[in-house]
């Protein structure tokens, strides 16, 4: 997709009643600090649009992001930051999961997961609790930059092991340095949405 315009333009906090929007939405779900707002900007050609921030747990609403008055990428809250008061990890997870189970344009679910590591329980239960929504999340594993080239499919295999995902769950590797995985992401999106691929 070649992004013409960007605007964040709805915001939905925990009290907020969420849209009935005209247009298809893509989900990004991650924990706190796997990249997300960095992953966004990276899809969107945007320096800050989505705020990273250098204290995770940042993002505490639903962002709806409009590409191109074609699309809406939801950014929704990251979980599982530990210096976050239980109360308020409940509160996302409400928000999360009322999004999940409301939304009717909702045409697919990306989650991050941070390539280095093996998925954590909070992740773990996040990926079950997508496909109990009725939805096969797509996997993005981000920070590829951090590891070595020839460790990556070793990588892939141990998130691959850890979620326990359905055969056939595609995992993009995605670097937000260097933008390696972009246009995979875009396509599998373009797919998704049943853009088609614009001509070569």
């Amino acid at each position: 997709m070649v992004i013409k315009s960007v605007e964040l333009e709805i915001v939905c906090g925990v009290t907020s009643k969420l849209p009935d929007t005209d247009k298809p939405e893509v989900a990004f779900a991650g924990k706190s600090n796997v990249g997300k707002s960095s992953l966004i900007n990276g899809l969107m050609n945007r320096k800050s649009l989505a705020r990273t921030s250098a204290q995770p747990g940042k993002t505490q609403t639903i962002n709806y992001y409009n590409v191109n008055q074609a699309v809406y990428l939801v950014d929704l809250p990251g979980y599982g930051y530990a210096k976050v008061p239980q109360k308020e990890k409940e509160k996302w997870g409400k928000m999360i999961e009322n999004y999940l189970h409301t939304s009717r344009q909702l045409k697919g679910v990306f989650l991050l997961i941070d390539i280095r590591h093996e998925p954590s329980a909070n992740d773990r239960q996040m990926y079950d609790w997508i496909v109990y929504q009725g939805y096969d999340p797509i996997i993005i594993a981000t920070k590829l930059d951090k590891i070595k080239r020839s460790q990556v499919q070793k990588h892939v295999k141990m998130i691959k092991e850890g979620l326990q995902v359905k055969p056939g769950t595609p995992i993009l590797p995605y670097s937000a340095q260097t933008k390696q995985g972009r246009e995979e992401i875009w396509n599998f999106m373009d797919e998704l949405l049943g853009f088609g691929h614009p001509a070569e």
